[in-house]
């Protein structure tokens, strides 16, 4: 166990694990409202994470060519910006088409939330699947050629042509802060805070927190319930479009299983902060982040996935109910 490297880059790992820990935020947030409006957990939403980060990859192949190059934040913001804008939309996309076809039709038949859990975890397969044979795909129609760029080496790692070299910005403990890091974690927390008054202050979210608490009361009160699961899936999309993002930005590359592992995390955060508490997600995945990243620091970075699930049982077996226990249906306006 190596403590003096914790308390030597102190400031570095807390920085950076804030960072990771808002990208598991952005996509807890999916987990935690679709489970406090349907008491259901969506685990194909790693999948809509991952198809977000493939068209980030897309976008930078579409108007940059597959030449690799490095580039600064700056150099590139235009750019990312327009990868923002296209995950976010792929991502609410393949959100909305999981509500529509895994889910509805079992709501509708008021079938058991067993038979929604197999269908999700059914849909995550898929999708995964999916998107690991489009080459396939692509040759059925004769586009293989035209598409080689996006869809050869289906199973392969796919990295983003553009590499964002991190750029020091202020020195805090003797750390230099750098541009990427900032960005993400701000921008994150301005999504996150966006989403939490839009739920607490609008008309809409009332509608989703009437839901939430009891969905027959509030159909009697005019509540359309099928429009408000529709726009819970369509949020989650967009925050994991928005967490795909700044994973490339981080990461710089992704696989058809990409969504695995972090969306593992990302509901270990959800569980962690408070499943159904959107506050919660926010305060389970910055945690988390930095916690894996202390935990890397002294056992070794082979354990990092390890820290954080030793986390999940430790919070189940001492507050079940997670950090906040408050759920969405009871969440004050």
């Amino acid at each position: 166990m190596n403590f003096q490297f914790l308390f030597d880059n102190f400031i570095g790992l807390t920085v950076t694990g804030l960072a990771f820990g808002a990208i598991y935020a952005l996509v807890a947030l999916g987990y935690t409202m679709v489970y406090g409006v349907l008491q259901l957990i969506n685990f194909a939403h790693s999948e809509v994470f991952m198809y977000g980060t493939f068209a980030v990859a897309w976008v930078f192949v579409f108007f940059h060519g597959t030449v690799a190059s490095t580039e600064s934040l700056g150099a590139s913001l235009g750019l990312l910006s327009v990868a923002l804008v296209a995950a976010m939309l792929v991502s609410a996309a393949i959100a909305l088409l999981l509500e529509r076809v895994a889910y509805r039709p079992l709501l509708t038949r008021n079938a058991p939330r067993l038979m929604a859990l197999i269908s999700a975890i059914g849909a995550s397969f898929v999708l995964a699947e999916a998107m690991g044979l489009r080459n396939r795909f692509a040759a059925w129609v004769g586009l293989d050629d035209d598409l080689d760029n996006y869809v050869a080496k289906a199973r392969d790692v796919y990295p983003n042509p553009v590499t964002i070299q991190p750029q020091g910005l202020f020195t805090v403990g003797g750390y230099t802060v750098k541009d990427v890091d900032l960005l993400v974690i701000v921008a994150a927390l301005l999504m996150m805070v966006a989403l939490d008054q839009f739920v607490r202050r609008t008309r809409f979210g009332r509608g989703i927190r009437a839901v939430a608490q009891d969905p027959e009361s509030a159909a009697l009160m005019g509540v359309n319930s099928t429009r408000v699961v529709q726009v819970t899936f369509l949020i989650g999309g967009l925050m994991a479009g928005a967490a795909a993002t700044f994973y490339m930005l981080k990461i710089g590359a992704t696989r058809q299983n990409a969504g695995f592992i972090l969306g593992v995390k990302a509901f270990t955060a959800a569980v962690l902060g408070g499943i159904g508490n959107l506050r919660g997600a926010l305060l389970g995945g910055l945690l988390l982040g930095v916690v894996e990243n202390y935990g890397a620091a002294i056992f070794g970075t082979d354990w990092k996935d390890v820290v954080s699930f030793v986390l999940l049982i430790l919070i189940l077996l001492v507050r079940p109910s997670g950090l906040l226990g408050e759920s969405l249906g009871k969440a004050r306006a």
